[in-house]
């Protein structure tokens, strides 16, 4: 299945006073090791940004159509840009995400399936999916309606879940506060 990547960079997180992809861990930014993860399945990579602060990266910069939209907006700047039409979105804070843990999203995405994610019993985790370019006018709609929440859109759309153990969620875990990510360098110690 060809596939593009987009990596959602949001913009500056107020619990990190800082680009959250841009935040250091074990010396090296956030979307450097989502990148890593990224690249043993494909080099086409691009990042929903339009802070000048990604630019030292090679990858293409693609700025919101629409903006203050959260995580729904960056999804459908990366649908309408996509020139696939299965898409792996990312959010820009998961620095334990594995080539392993997204291989195995691809590999069980059927194609019925207009958003495919990652879900535990306690968590779900829609910025870590693999989404159909054909889900471009729904979310279009979620926009203009103010419908922002991530949860309703999947509620919207034929969708699959992946099951994973309690455990797997580690890998999975977004970071969003400068306390998280001292809890993952202790848990990682």
């Amino acid at each position: 299945m060809e596939i593009s990547v987009f990596i959602l960079c949001g913009g500056k997180s107020t619990r990190m006073q800082s680009e959250k992809g841009l935040v250091l861990f074990q010396n090296k930014p956030f979307i450097e090791h989502i990148i890593q993860a990224i690249l043993p399945i494909t080099d086409n990579i691009k990042l929903i940004t339009a802070s000048k602060e990604y630019d030292y990266l090679e990858y293409e910069k693609i700025p919101d159509l629409v903006l203050d939209k959260g995580p729904i907006g960056g999804i459908y700047t990366a649908l309408s840009h996509s020139e696939t039409e299965f898409n792996l979105i990312l959010s820009c804070d998961i620095p334990l995400i594995s080539t392993e843990l997204l291989q195995e999203l691809i590999s069980k995405h059927t194609k019925e399936a207009c958003i495919t994610i990652f879900a535990s019993e306690s968590k779900t985790h829609p910025l870590i999916g693999i989404y159909s370019k054909t889900i471009v006018p729904t979310i279009k709609e979620a926009i203009e309606s103010n419908e922002l929440k991530m949860m309703d859109l999947l509620a919207k759309l034929p969708h699959q879940i992946i099951n994973i153990e309690e455990s797997e969620n580690f890998h999975l875990t977004n970071i969003n506060s400068a306390d998280e990510l001292n809890d993952l360098n202790i848990n990682l110690t």
